[in-house]
């Protein structure tokens, strides 16, 4: 009777243990770019969320996002970038390459979401944004500057260039190593996402043989 009762249950770790490794199915939780798409980084794995402040979605991601950046495997580069989709997004993204190219984008960057989504600010221009970051110690002329920068410029026209070839139609969504993309509208939760980014690193990292 012992000996049956733990057989039961060493069958029924094994098959939860094989649940939790089961793989996710291509074209239902996550998609192949037909064309790989070149990354920041092409000695490591790269992991891109492309996002937009204004979007609801993304800031309820925002949370795993930063769990998940914590916790990063090695050989693993985890990146954000605004998108601009919508050419209305466009502001946004500015003022995020604009910090990030002063190096504070990281500084502002929860603040921003929760002016947004929280204290309904819509900072959707520079003098309001200007405002805002100087709050936090920003030096507000150096950030409009750096907004209105040919930099910035170059850079917002190279992320329409780059998320044409993603293919994707919103945000959050969220690109590993340029081959796959993922959201949670394919996957059904934010949890759900992250397991897939996990499971899609992991063959990244395997195929590299690291």
């Amino acid at each position: 009777m012992i000996r049956k009762t733990l057989l039961t249950l060493t069958l029924m770790l094994f098959a939860l243990g094989a649940s939790a490794s089961q793989d996710f199915d291509e074209g239902i939780e996550y998609a192949t770019l037909p064309n790989p798409v070149k990354t920041s980084h092409p000695d490591k794995v790269v992991v891109t969320e492309l996002f937009w402040y204004g979007c609801p979605h993304c800031y309820r991601f925002e949370p795993y996002v930063e769990k998940y950046k914590a916790n990063l495997p090695e050989g693993v580069v985890f990146e954000q970038v605004p998108s601009v989709l919508n050419p209305s997004w466009a502001e946004h993204a500015r003022a995020y390459f604009a910090l990030q190219q002063m190096g504070v984008a990281d500084k502002v960057h929860k603040q921003i979401f929760d002016a947004i989504h929280l204290k309904r600010m819509r900072l959707n221009n520079v003098d309001d944004m200007a405002k805002f970051v100087a709050q936090y110690g920003i030096d507000e002329k150096k950030f409009r500057e750096m907004y209105h920068s040919f930099l910035v410029d170059t850079m917002l026209r190279k992320a329409r260039q780059t998320e044409r070839k993603y293919g994707h139609s919103g945000v959050p969504t969220v690109i590993v190593n340029g081959k796959y993309r993922t959201s949670g509208s394919m996957t059904g939760s934010n949890a759900k996402t992250i397991q897939v980014i996990d499971y899609l690193v992991k063959k990244e990292l395997a195929e590299q043989g690291k």
